[in-house]
């Protein structure tokens, strides 16, 4: 356990809220965040593993557990119409707090970037790499 790390320490920011916790992850929603990702939060271990390589068996079969718990917490309460998860694994995918940390996040019909998913944005021509 990290004693800087907030999903080490999910208590410690007022606005990150526990939902869900299996005995080694939790579902994670951030009040901050639900402004635009309606309905979204992040399954975590509770240990420190700075990426989802790290992970232990338990971890996952929690994390699938905690999944199929929060896909009926989140259908009943936020009626969604799709949902886009995935794991940020480090700096080049844009994680940014180095404590693995799964997203699931609600999409809507009628939000603007509604049919766009995960790899929409890293398709586009400007992604293209340099030959040299």
């Amino acid at each position: 356990m990290s004693k800087d790390c907030i999903f080490c320490n999910p208590d410690k920011d007022p606005n990150q809220n526990i939902v869900f916790e299996t005995e080694s992850c939790y579902y994670l929603q951030h009040d901050l965040e639900q402004d635009v990702l309606v309905g979204s939060g992040v399954i975590v271990p509770k240990e420190h593993r700075q990426t989802t390589f790290d992970l232990t068996k338990d971890e996952w079969l929690d994390t699938y557990d905690l999944l199929q718990k929060v896909k009926k917490y989140v259908t009943e309460n936020y009626q969604p119409d799709g949902f886009t998860l995935g794991w940020n694994v480090g700096e080049a995918s844009n994680q940014t707090i180095l404590h693995s940390h799964f997203h699931v996040i609600p999409r809507y019909m009628d939000e603007p970037y509604a049919g766009k998913g995960l790899r929409h944005w890293l398709k586009q021509p400007t992604n293209k790499r340099s030959k040299e």
